[in-house]
């Protein structure tokens, strides 16, 4: 099973940028970035195929750029221009089979997630 671990989260202030990595023991076709905040559903934000087709979530287009290195079985999601609203537990996932969405229903295996915390 393609286990997602994910590093790289931390604080920052607005207007820098950060860089999240998630490794899986397996290679999968399609890996995908979610963020939580307390007290909120958890939303997509950008997932990835293994052809390098991306989908972004409206409040994040432009701003964040996932890519996926199907050699090493990763993904980067690279966050530019964050703002204070993108901070969040932010979570990487694999579906077992079905599109490559960023919905969090479409999702089987799940990382532990890393906190990102964005200060004004």
């Amino acid at each position: 099973q393609p286990q997602p671990v994910e590093s790289g989260g931390g604080s920052v202030q607005a207007g820098e940028s950060l860089t999240l990595s998630c490794a899986t023991s397996t290679n999968t076709y399609c890996l995908a970035w979610f963020r939580q905040q307390p007290g909120k559903e958890r939303e997509g934000v950008a997932s990835v195929d293994r052809d390098g087709n991306t989908k972004y979530a409206e409040s994040v287009r432009g701003r964040f750029t996932i890519t996926k290195d199907n050699r090493k079985h990763t993904t980067t999601l690279q966050m530019d221009s964050l703002k204070p609203e993108d901070t969040a537990m932010y979570y990487c996932a694999a579906p077992a089979s079905g599109p490559c969405d960023p919905r969090p229903e479409a999702m089987d295996y799940w990382g532990k997630g890393t906190l990102v915390t964005i200060s004004s």
